[in-house]
C-alpha cells in the first residue's frame, strides 16, 4: 500500500494514517465497505483514551506475549480491517512466537479470502490459513464460524483483534485462551477475554512483538507468573476509568 502524504508532525497523523489504510484496503478489495464504520467506532475510543497506549494496555500486551510463546498451538485470527492495518506487523509478530495466521471473515467470499491471503504473503507471511474452512466454531451460524480444524479448530491461544462480539464469546466457550485487542473496554469482545488489550491495533500489534522478542530467552515458569499476575477485569477497569475520569492517570 502506498502512504498518505501526511507529515508525522500533524496531531492527527496517526488517525489519519489508519483511515488512509483502511480506504485503501477497501479500493483494494480486502477490507468490507461495513470495515469503514468499524473503523470510525474504534477511532471515537481511541481518542476518549488519549490516542495512546496506557500502562495497563502494555502490561495486558506483555501478557498476551507471554501466552503466545506459552502456546502449544498459537493462531493469529485476520480479518479485512486487520489484514489492512497491520498486515506487515502480524507477519512480525508471528514470527517472534511462532504462530499461526488466519484468515476469518463475516462477509466472506473466496475472492477476499485470497486477496487477504495474498496480502499477507505479500507482506512477508510464508503460511496462511483459513482458505480449508473444514472446521467450525460452535453456536455461530454465520461465515465466522468457519475456520481451518488444524488452525484457530486446533488452538491453545487466539489472538482475535476488532472481534465480533459473538465470535469472541464462541471462542471463550470452547475453552480457549483468548487475546482480543479492541478500543472499548465494554464490548462483548473485551468483557469475554483472557486478556483484554484496550488499545490501538496498530499500536498494539507492534508492543506485543517487542514484549515477545524481550521474553523470548524466559523460562516456562516465568512466563507462567507473568500470565498469571494478570487480572482481566482490573485492565478493563482501568481503560473504562481512563475514559470517564481522563484527568487521573492510569497507573494500573
Amino acid at each position: 500500500m502506498t502512504g498518505p502524504d501526511i507529515p508525522e508532525s500533524h496531531p492527527r497523523y496517526e488517525s489519519l494514517l489508519t483511515r488512509h489504510r483502511i480506504e485503501e484496503g477497501v479500493d483494494l478489495g480486502i477490507t468490507s465497505r461495513q470495515g469503514l464504520i468499524a473503523q470510525g467506532r474504534g477511532e471515537a475510543f481511541d481518542y476518549l483514551l488519549g490516542e495512546e497506549t496506557l500502562p495497563s494496555a502494555d502490561e495486558a500486551e506483555r501478557v498476551a506475549a507471554a501466552s503466545l510463546l506459552r502456546a502449544d498451538h498459537a493462531v493469529l485470527s485476520v480479518n479485512g480491517n486487520v489484514a489492512a492495518l497491520a498486515p506487515g506487523e502480524l507477519v512480525e509478530l508471528a514470527e517472534a512466537t511462532g504462530a499461526d495466521l488466519e484468515v476469518n471473515l463475516f462477509n466472506r467470499t473466496e475472492a477476499r479470502m485470497e486477496r487477504i491471503a495474498d496480502h499477507l504473503r505479500e507482506h512477508g507471511a510464508e503460511a496462511v490459513k483459513g482458505l480449508d474452512a473444514d472446521g467450525r466454531i460452535p453456536g455461530l451460524d454465520h461465515e465466522r464460524a468457519k475456520v481451518d480444524a488444524d488452525g484457530i479448530g486446533d488452538a491453545d491461544v487466539v489472538l482475535v483483534p476488532l472481534e465480533d462480539g459473538d465470535r469472541a464469546e464462541a471462542l471463550a466457550e470452547m475453552g480457549k485462551t483468548e487475546l482480543v485487542v479492541d478500543l472499548n473496554p465494554l464490548s462483548r469482545s473485551a468483557q469475554s477475554a483472557t486478556v483484554p488489550i484496550i488499545d490501538n491495533l496498530i499500536r498494539a500489534v507492534p508492543n506485543m512483538t517487542a514484549h515477545a522478542r524481550e521474553l523470548a530467552d524466559a523460562d516456562d515458569e516465568e512466563l507462567d507468573a507473568i500470565i498469571e499476575r494478570f487480572d482481566a477485569e482490573t485492565a478493563l477497569a482501568a481503560a473504562e476509568r481512563a475514559i470517564r475520569e481522563p484527568d487521573d492517570a492510569d497507573d494500573s
